[in-house]
């Protein structure tokens, strides 16, 4: 049936098809027996793993302590049909098919979930040794690297980067981080917050190198930019992700400036029913004022809900929903616990609770009279509190708040 001649939302058999079979797309799934869609639901997924969690790839699955982080759902008492080992190659978006190499997939709706894909080390190509850490497979390859203590160098002072590095040291394997710039977290955080995490490296054990690159790898061997030679039983790239949207070139659905699906606030793409949510999109934030691209495990488990909810209402007898969260993401890397709620970069006051030499603190980032983010390292409760008054929106007492010995919750002013 062709866009022209076919209704919004209008229901011919074909169901929700949801491609990507991580996070976003699993919740998806989920989300639309929650909202009572009765509807066929079928997710398509690249690998032939059955659907799985990531963030134990970089902690339980990479140290051998857990074979495998499979999700724990009954997709066959959820009515939701697998198919896996079908990989995207585009998308007919008039025609409403979904076109993949087993074959065409045709929808009554569709959702985007398809994750992000790691950049590659330029120059590396496929060398021997060189890792990326992204699926169930290469967790596999990168655990007999660590189980032998093999001398590792990480590319990237990021937070994979650092939670792979911490790995790595509690493995017991020699370990150099080689960061591009002047210091851990660059991208992500000002450099007077990312300086006391500069030490965490050395307390573990680990050497970083920044301001520093690697021009080359052989056999056995790291070389960087300056002609210095790092052993490297392994090489681990930890350099960023990009939207995994390559696939949709020629669709008609429009690509932000990172490769994203820019959504709306209800997660549509500009194609009718169309949906992306995930990594693989970004979307507007009322909030913050400005369009928000998440790679976070939170916004792949919290936007499935909006989609889910707009995909019944397209049916009629229901509100749409809008998708405005407060970010969140957690990281574990040399013995801390760090977390973070929100978005900075439109703050314009900086707090610290805590002194950021020890175990403990917290960072807060102010508009005006209101918190818009924290970073909490080692202080979940700063975390949890700070969270609830980003999400209300409740003045603060700029004094009260930087009292680390205060309850966050009572600095309201």
């Amino acid at each position: 049936m062709s866009e022209q001649t076919r209704e919004p939302g209008q229901d011919t058999g074909a169901g929700v098809v949801v491609v990507g079979a991580g996070m976003a797309g699993v919740q998806t799934a989920v989300a639309l027996r929650e909202e009572g869609y009765r509807g066929t639901v079928t997710l398509i997924g690249a690998e032939t793993h059955r659907p799985y969690d990531r963030p134990p790839l970089s902690k339980a699955v990479l140290l051998g302590t857990a074979e495998g982080s499979a999700f724990d759902i009954d997709f066959d008492s959820l009515g939701v049909t697998l198919r896996l080992g079908h990989e995207a190659l585009g998308l007919r978006p008039g025609d409403h098919v979904l076109d993949t190499t087993e074959g065409p997939v045709p929808y009554d709706a569709l959702v985007l979930a398809t994750g992000a894909e790691p950049l590659r080390l330029p120059g590396a190509g496929d060398a021997p040794g060189v890792h990326l850490l992204r699926t169930l497979d290469d967790a596999a390859r990168l655990r007999p690297v660590l189980e032998r203590q093999h001398d590792v160098v990480v590319v990237g002072a990021g937070w994979i980067g650092a939670e792979f590095a911490t790995a790595a040291r509690e493995a017991g394997c020699e370990v150099t981080v080689v960061e591009a710039a002047g210091r851990p977290l660059a991208g992500a955080l000002p450099a007077e917050v990312t300086a006391p995490m500069a030490a965490w490296y050395a307390d573990s054990g680990a050497a970083l190198r920044t301001r520093a690159r690697v021009a080359r790898v052989e056999p056995g061997t790291a070389v960087l930019d300056d002609g210095t030679r790092l052993p490297a039983g392994a090489v681990l790239v930890g350099i960023g992700a990009r939207p995994a949207t390559g696939w949709l070139a020629g669709s008609g659905i429009a690509l932000g400036a990172y490769g994203e699906v820019p959504a709306d606030e209800r997660l549509r793409t500009t194609a009718p029913d169309v949906y992306a949510v995930g990594d693989c999109a970004s979307f507007p934030s009322r909030r913050y004022g400005e369009r928000l691209l998440v790679h976070h495990w939170d916004n792949a488990l919290q936007g499935p809900r909006t989609v889910a909810a707009n995909i019944v209402a397209a049916g009629g007898g229901r509100a749409p929903a809008v998708y405005d969260p407060v970010p969140y993401f957690w990281s574990e890397q040399f013995g801390r616990f760090v977390q973070y709620a929100g978005h900075h970069p439109a703050a314009d006051t900086l707090l610290w609770r805590g002194d950021p030499a020890g175990p403990a603190w917290t960072v807060c980032w102010l508009r005006g009279d209101r918190l818009v983010a924290l970073l909490a390292v080692g202080r979940p409760r700063d975390l949890a509190q700070g969270r609830r008054l980003i999400e209300a929106g409740t003045p603060v007492d700029p004094v009260l708040l930087a009292d680390p010995g205060r309850p966050l919750k009572s600095a309201t002013a």
